[in-house]
């Protein structure tokens, strides 16, 4: 059992919005009665058809099938050869199917807009646009953009004069256009110009705009600088009938009250200067007395160990301790996912952390915490954005203190880009030890 297929045409050419066709030619090999069914696969599948799709052969016998490729006047269907295959499957025998090979080569046609966005500008010096260029043809295409008004009074410039379009594809090209002369003040005056789209292919497209060039100074400016002089006349009219006497009188009564206030507050400073003298001295003594209860000699220099007490055992304040927690966290997509990282601290020990420093040398991105864990019940203590920080120093006047038994764990969300890889930052914890 079986068929076979015939092309009446392997290389086929067509232009897009049209169509083109060929026969394949279907035959039953086999030995029964059987039904092939005809179909285009590859690129061209989208806008091939079979007619009819299906045929219905008598051992030996055969048919003609008309192939029909319609591809869309649209950007989507690139210019260029596309290979296809005809596909004739057997009902009874599948794998004595055939398919039979082409190409159709799919004709370029060109089809371009563009405006300028916006279409007016309403400026005094210099007014900004955009050049929009559309390719909405199936091929590649190279322009060039020449802006010019009729009665040059206008300055252009563009970010750039050539352009490479791909098929389906838009340019958005920035232009500033700039009066030759400006004014102070006058009418508002409309400048028209044109932007000549010349593509490497096909006519040339014109793109229209205008800048309307009005004064430099404000309107309000004027009426402004009146009213401001206005304003200044009245004022000064006012400070010299008014004010000035009231003034001067105001400070004439106000020197006086301030210099019997002075004199009062000095007489009263020299009464309390003596009071203060004696309180130093009483302060002294007891300072003295102090220091000898603490166990401190008086006259040692600054920064001298305490004198123990005899039968006096001294004060433990526990032992220097530091660590560093370093994370290797993966990236994961989910903001609230967390990967642990945790340090125990000895079962005996009570640990008062009084400085934390955070380092992100990677500049990675995500969220880090410090939390406290107390058999699995865990408490927030810290919680900062990777991307705010590369070195950040915490220092607690109280220290944290985490009891025996309790754990100290950083977590790492990581959301850094998949290029970068995973986060990597750590936390040094430093106080001490009881």
């Amino acid at each position: 059992m079986g068929a076979t297929a015939t092309l009446s045409a392997t290389g086929l050419a067509v232009a897009p919005g049209e169509d083109v066709t060929c026969t394949v030619v279907v035959r039953n090999t086999g030995d029964l009665v059987d039904e092939f069914t005809v179909d285009v696969v590859g690129d061209a599948a989208e806008w091939a058809t079979a007619e009819p799709a299906s045929v219905s052969l008598v051992p030996q016998a055969s048919a003609s099938v008309v192939v029909r490729f319609a591809p869309p006047r649209a950007a989507e269907v690139a210019a260029g050869p596309v290979a296809f295959g005809i596909r004739v499957v057997s009902r009874e025998d599948p794998y004595g199917s055939v398919v039979e090979e082409g190409v159709v080569e799919v004709g370029a046609f060109t089809d371009m807009s563009a405006e300028i966005v916006p279409a007016k500008v309403e400026a005094g010096a210099r007014a900004k646009f955009e050049v929009a260029i559309d390719n909405v043809g199936n091929h590649p295409v190279a322009v060039r953009l020449h802006p010019a008004d009729p009665d040059g009074e206008l300055e252009f410039k563009l970010d750039r004069t050539d352009i490479m379009l791909a098929p389906g594809t838009a340019a958005f090209v920035k232009m500033t256009a700039k009066p030759r002369n400006t004014f102070l003040r006058g009418p508002s005056q409309p400048r028209p110009f044109r932007v000549e789209v010349v593509p490497s292919s096909g006519p040339p497209l014109t793109a229209a705009g205008t800048l309307v060039q009005r004064q430099l100074l404000p309107k309000w400016l004027l009426p402004a600088l009146i009213a401001l002089l206005a304003l200044a006349a009245v004022l000064a009219a006012l400070w010299f009938t008014v004010l000035q006497p009231a003034v001067k009188s105001a400070a004439r009564e106000a020197a006086v009250q301030q210099a019997d206030q002075v004199k009062a507050a000095a007489d009263e400073a020299q009464v309390g200067a003596g009071q203060a003298q004696e309180q130093a001295k009483a302060a002294e003594v007891k300072a003295e007395e102090a220091m000898k209860a603490a166990g401190l000699d008086p006259d040692a220099a600054p920064g001298s160990p305490p004198t123990a007490k005899p039968n006096q055992a001294p004060v433990a304040p526990g032992e220097p301790t530091d660590f560093r927690v370093a994370a290797d966290a993966a990236i994961v997509a989910n903001p609230d996912v967390f990967t642990d990282f945790v340090f125990t601290p000895p079962a005996d020990k009570t640990l008062l952390i009084s400085d934390i420093v955070l380092q992100n040398p990677r500049g990675d991105t995500g969220t880090v915490r410090v939390v406290r864990d107390v058999e699995g019940a865990r408490t927030v203590l810290l919680d900062l954005g990777l991307a705010n920080f590369r070195d950040h120093d915490l220092h607690y006047v109280e220290p944290l203190r985490f009891k025996k038994g309790e754990k100290i764990v950083v977590l790492v969300s990581c959301q850094n880009p998949a290029e970068k890889g995973n986060c990597k930052p750590s936390v040094t914890f430093s106080g001490r030890a009881l």
